[in-house]
């Protein structure tokens, strides 16, 4: 799934994006209301994890206003405002759930993995950047028809990096989200296994570095 994190607090944002990104799914984040208007009504998210009080403008009048704009999409909603009255006001600004400060990561993805169905969107199961093709669900990555056999690893990356086909991203980004939050490795092991990806696929040029930024993977065609 696409996420849009809008929230304010740096650290509770890194660490959603995070445990999402872990988890598969590409993450936006936004640090004050005007951004997460602006993201949420120029792209196609599946659903938007909205704090409710924001700077520039709060996460009420962003909900209200995506609403007014016809974006249906699932929206749940953060604060740390638990009185029944402050979710009944989020709800009826339009928000689809609401979870109160603090909370458990675990929790967090249950809701937004409940709004998703909910939502009734379908979601492309296989990933393909040419002729590259690889199917989380059976975890087959073919290339050309061929399949290849890649360790547990280097799947993941090979996976993070095709949920973002054509954006550069950055080798700590890499880390984040295929090595997980709790392994400690260090940057150069994002070189090494790029190196063993290039070599598999025998298409060094589908995975492109791009010095001083981090790597991006496209159709070389």
């Amino acid at each position: 799934m696409k996420i849009l994190v809008v929230e304010d607090e740096t650290r509770i944002a890194h660490s959603i994006k995070r445990g999402l990104e872990f988890k598969s799914h590409v993450v936006d984040v936004a640090e004050n209301g005007e951004l997460g208007l602006e993201l949420a009504s120029q792209q196609d998210y599946d659903v938007i994890i909205l704090d409710r009080m924001l700077p520039i403008i709060d996460g009420m009048a962003v909900c209200q206003e995506l609403r007014q704009r016809r974006v249906e999409v699932p929206v749940l909603m953060l604060t740390a405002l638990s009185e029944i009255n402050d979710r009944v006001e989020g709800l009826e600004a339009g928000a689809d759930d609401y979870l109160a400060k603090p909370f458990a990561f675990s929790e967090l993805l249950a809701r937004v993995n409940a709004l998703s169905r909910r939502s009734g969107k379908k979601f492309q199961s296989d990933l393909h950047v040419g002729d590259l093709r690889l199917d989380p669900s059976t975890l087959e990555v073919t290339i050309y028809g061929q399949k290849i056999e890649l360790s547990k690893k280097e799947f993941t990356l090979l996976e993070f990096l095709m949920r973002h086909e054509g954006q550069v991203v950055s080798v700590e980004q890499i880390l984040d989200g295929a090595w997980g939050l709790d392994e400690a490795v260090t940057p150069n092991a994002v070189q090494v296994y790029i190196g063993y990806l290039r070599k598999k696929l025998n298409q060094p040029e589908i995975i492109q570095t791009v010095r001083g930024f981090g790597y991006m993977i496209k159709d070389s065609v």
